[in-house]
């Protein structure tokens, strides 16, 4: 059975203006990160050189102190990614948006309405969430000796915490259950992966 030529310029012309349009939404979603974060965004990359030069004189401390170097490195390089992969999440997440509170305790409803909604701003909410915990996940195990269920359950904790304090204060955001069952399990995921490459590098 041939395809009509007209039809067939038609689907290419569709399938070209379905890719223009999640292009034009992905442009319009980074312009929105930058618009509402930009702020956060510099000053963390502002503080990269001060926090490297951190970690350079704590090195020096901590081999002054009698530690030996590879486990001086490790726990400065852990602890103070752990410092810089968190607290820009944890500003973007106490920056107010206007005035009130409101909650929202059913598991996993908001996330089933932003899976049903435009999906790049799914992206940008669901990723950022499991993201907010992750360098402390991916860093925790590094720097002591704990697995991944007391990673989630120490991000649970502090999530549980951070949206807490969201509701004290008023500052015109959602407490959200499913905020906390992302950042838990953003932060798990981040430490099975950081476990699971030790373990290669260590059998490899």
């Amino acid at each position: 059975m041939r395809s009509d030529p007209v039809d067939l310029v038609d689907q290419v012309n569709l399938t070209g203006a379905t890719g223009r349009a999640a292009a034009n939404a992905m442009i319009t979603a980074v312009q929105r990160v930058w618009t509402d974060w930009g702020g956060v965004l510099t000053a963390t990359l502002l503080a990269v050189p001060a926090t490297v030069l951190l970690g350079v004189l704590l090195v020096r401390w901590r081999r002054a102190a009698g530690v030996t170097a590879g486990r001086a490195r490790r726990c400065t390089v852990a602890e103070l990614g752990m410092l810089l992969g968190t607290l820009p999440w944890l500003w973007m997440i106490m920056t107010p948006r206007g005035d009130g509170r409101a909650l929202s305790l059913v598991p996993l409803r908001e996330l089933v309405d932003q899976l049903h909604g435009e999906p790049t701003t799914a992206v940008v909410q669901i990723g950022g969430n499991l993201l907010v915990f992750a360098a402390f996940g991916a860093l925790a195990p590094v720097r002591w000796r704990i697995g991944a269920g007391t990673v989630v359950a120490v991000a649970a904790v502090a999530s549980a915490t951070v949206e807490t304090l969201q509701y004290a204060a008023g500052i015109g955001r959602v407490t959200s259950l499913d905020d906390v069952l992302l950042n838990a399990g953003g932060a798990g995921l981040a430490a099975l992966a950081s476990i699971g490459f030790r373990r290669h590098r260590s059998t490899s």
